[in-house]
């Protein structure tokens, strides 16, 4: 097979830290707060502008708590755990190394008594129907590592009893979150937006709120994971006054970030970026002869973290070196956890553009490792 020429012009196609918005300059960042306390009037100000830009360009409720937090959306997701599960029974749904990780902490960790445990292997997902609405329900929105999705909300009730804590880090910015189904969300800047590592948010709904000033974990709990005092809310906390001390250059970052989603229209925009990039890529896996997707049923396919299987499992690891090497594409190689394939990143800030320059490079370096 010929060489291909013509190269993505960003070939950074990682699922986390994911891509810088188009057009990123370091420059742009000139303006942060560096050598200042985060506790500094101008300090606040930023972490208070960047709560706020959050809000309004995921469409958060008024009533909603939101919250920057520290060690990204896994900090982030294991503080909701560890503060709020207790009071009910608890159902967890998993189909990737994320939920099963929540899983095994709930379990080994809280070491909770009445769970009940809801899997499915790699590519599909569990029988979301039989989430009970008087139980705590434990799901990611998103399996980052499998490329498969929810679909929808209707499977949880709107008069729930229980609180549904979503992990939404690979779909906040790119999917379209059903807020009054969800009571627990959280995410991470360094994926949908392409911000930098080690910090993470939460938004509580009203409910959440309540059973946080109302329920007293039976277990110790760490000092980053406190959101309550003396039985009343840190309220600090969704104001900008983080539990630890975040980076200001890593904020400037992400209301860069923000700004450039306010600018080409906000969150439809940026759903619609990522759309795109998902049927360019079912566009060329309909005309491939070793490359699938590794979702079963595409109306659970991922539109952020796409995730292919390939015809010979030797192949993803040599494929992915070779085109790292030749500056095509870099950490496309599929989750430590999952099944060899591919792992592709189609969130907004990927131009539709650079993955149709990568699509004859795939065909070209699998055609290369397999003739070796």
């Amino acid at each position: 097979m010929t060489r291909p020429t013509l190269r993505p012009k960003n070939p950074c196609f990682s699922s986390g830290p994911c891509a810088k918005r188009p057009g990123w300059r370091l420059d742009d960042l000139s303006g942060a707060a560096l050598g200042r306390s985060h506790r500094s009037t101008e300090g606040k100000a930023r972490l208070a502008e960047l709560i706020e830009r959050t809000r309004a360009v995921l469409g958060i409720p008024a009533d909603y708590r939101l919250g920057i937090v520290p060690a990204s959306d896994t900090g982030a997701f294991e503080l909701a755990l560890w503060s709020l599960l207790g009071p009910r029974g608890v159902d967890v749904f998993a189909w990737e190394s994320f939920g099963e990780t929540w899983n095994a902490d709930i379990a080994g960790q809280l070491k909770l008594a009445d769970i009940r445990t809801f899997e499915a292997p790699y590519g599909r997902l569990p029988d979301l129907g039989r989430a009970a609405p008087d139980r705590d329900i434990v799901f990611t929105w998103n399996g980052t590592t499998s490329g498969v999705r929810v679909p929808h909300a209707d499977w949880i009730a709107g008069d729930r009893r229980g609180l549904t804590f979503c992990d939404a880090t690979s779909a906040a910015f790119a999917m379209d979150l059903p807020w009054p189904k969800l009571d627990v969300t959280t995410w991470s800047w360094q994926k949908a937006l392409g911000g930098e590592a080690q910090h993470g948010m939460v938004a509580l709904s009203p409910r959440a709120v309540e059973r946080l000033q109302s329920h007293t974990p039976a277990w110790p709990m760490p000092k980053i994971f406190r959101l309550v005092q003396d039985g009343a809310l840190i309220e600090g906390v969704f104001r900008g006054e983080t539990i630890n001390t975040p980076s200001m250059l890593a904020v400037e970052d992400h209301l860069d970030a923000l700004k450039w989603a306010e600018r080409i229209g906000g969150l439809p925009a940026l759903i619609a970026r990522s759309q795109a990039n998902l049927r360019a890529i079912e566009a060329w896996i309909a005309g491939s002869s070793w490359a699938s997707f590794l979702a079963e049923d595409a109306a659970t396919r991922s539109c952020t973290s796409v995730c292919l299987k390939v015809a010979h499992p030797m192949v993803p690891k040599k494929l992915a070196a070779l085109l790292e090497a030749e500056g095509v594409a870099y950490d496309i190689d599929a989750y430590r956890h999952a099944p060899p394939g591919l792992r592709i990143w189609a969130g907004a800030t990927i131009e539709t553009d650079d993955l149709r320059r990568l699509f004859p490079w795939l065909d070209w370096a699998f055609a290369q490792v397999t003739a070796s």
